[in-house]
């Protein structure tokens, strides 16, 4: 039986690590897991007593708005103001997703259709490989250089490859999907990027969507830009804003698409005919989130701040270098030399068999990621020294 739209899909090589990882706890390991980038801290408390709350009222447990009930995107506008001084029209520049996933790969379906190209990063978030070719286009990518190449800035060598790749394509994109900070490399920029990158798509008459998942999570003072701080974005962009790591959200699943109104309104229409939006107690929620508990995303990013310090200090002292990630939540380590030739899969099962200690192999981000592995900061302190213990025995090739 032929399944259109999945046919093209690569083989999900993260099921191979997470079969591992439950064959080692039925056998009563202890595995560190920082495989799956899913949040561990709480959500803010102040949105879980308004959820309760709200579910108990019979009238939010109709059908809701697909594009978010007013007062959800008019918080959003309120946080895009403070935190990058950009202003957003709630009622045309702003629409309410289930998550980023949601929304960036109906997006796809309402800029891209069969015969159209894309370029997208690799290594990069499976999702942004994937949603082009969801609604039927073929994707381009560019590589995106580890951050941690000494005199390589991730942001001129991804600008360099996207000229490359725009004068080479037979057909022109009509997309260019992005994310900074990165996932899975942590690859930041700076506003003059955005700024050369707005103005590229000004110039070709393309769409740059950026998702924008880590927006509050930049370390020792970097503070990821918007697209849209950039004049005339809004001609040319639109950015995907979540609750999932900004306010440990993730099972909530509150997105949004800010930016340009005409791309907007067009997602708000298929949503239309798609859904009825998220659980409206979650939305009410959510709100709460945004307006009353606006310092939370700092109290996290000091906790993940700490954790990145914690590992990548303990890789350094086992003899497995790694550059600090600037932002995101994650750690993009080298394999190291000694073992490189396993190869990011080997490599990741070796490490879950000998060291109970799981990780997400680079390949799994698209070819660009062979070669690495990536650290999700999702285990606590303890957790983290013992993984260093245990990788320090399992690792006898290093120095």
């Amino acid at each position: 039986m032929e399944f259109r739209r999945i046919n093209g899909l690569p083989p999900y090589v993260f099921a191979t690590i997470n079969g591992l990882k439950a064959e080692a706890r039925a056998a009563g390991r202890d595995v560190v897991d920082f495989g799956f980038g899913n949040p561990d801290l709480p959500s803010p408390s102040v949105a879980v007593e308004k959820l309760a709350e709200a579910a108990h009222n019979p009238k939010n447990h109709r059908y809701s708005a697909s594009r978010g009930i007013p007062n959800l995107r008019l918080a959003m506008a309120t946080r895009y103001k403070k935190l990058f001084d950009v202003d957003l029209d709630p009622d045309t520049e702003v629409v309410t997703t289930i998550g980023a996933k949601e929304g960036l790969t109906h997006l796809m379906w309402v800029l891209l259709g069969p015969g159209d190209t894309a370029i997208v990063p690799s290594p990069s978030y499976p999702i942004h490989l994937a949603g082009p070719g969801f609604a039927g286009a073929t994707v381009i990518t560019v590589p995106i250089r580890d951050p941690g190449t000494s005199g390589i800035d991730p942001g001129d060598d991804f600008f360099e490859g996207l000229v490359a790749a725009w004068d080479s394509a037979p057909v022109k994109p009509r997309v260019i999907i992005c994310s900074f900070p990165h996932n899975p490399t942590s690859a930041c920029v700076d506003l003059s990027f955005m700024e050369r990158l707005v103005n590229f798509a000004l110039e070709h008459d393309v769409v740059v969507c950026h998702d924008f998942a880590y927006a509050d999570l930049g370390f020792d003072g970097y503070k990821p830009p918007s697209i849209l701080q950039v004049p005339r974005a809004k001609e040319c962009c639109v950015e995907l804003y979540t609750l999932t790591k900004s306010f440990s959200m993730a099972g909530w699943r509150v997105g949004f698409l800010v930016g340009n109104a005409e791309i907007v309104a067009a997602l708000t229409k298929l949503k239309s005919y798609l859904d009825y939006g998220t659980f409206q107690p979650v939305q009410i929620a959510a709100i709460v989130a945004m307006n009353e508990a606006t310092d939370y995303p700092d109290e996290l990013r000091a906790i993940y701040q700490t954790r990145r310090d914690l590992l990548v200090d303990g890789l350094h002292r086992i003899g497995w270098p790694v550059a600090p990630p600037k932002g995101s939540m994650f750690v993009w380590a080298p394999i190291p030399e000694p073992y490189q030739e396993m190869g990011s899969l080997e490599f990741s099962k070796y490490l879950i068999e000998e060291a109970d200690v799981a990780t997400s192999p680079g390949v799994g981000f698209g070819d660009g990621g062979d070669g690495h592995v990536r650290f999700a900061l999702i285990e606590n302190e303890l957790r983290t020294h013992q993984a260093i213990r245990n990788l320090r025995r399992a690792l006898t090739k290093l120095n």
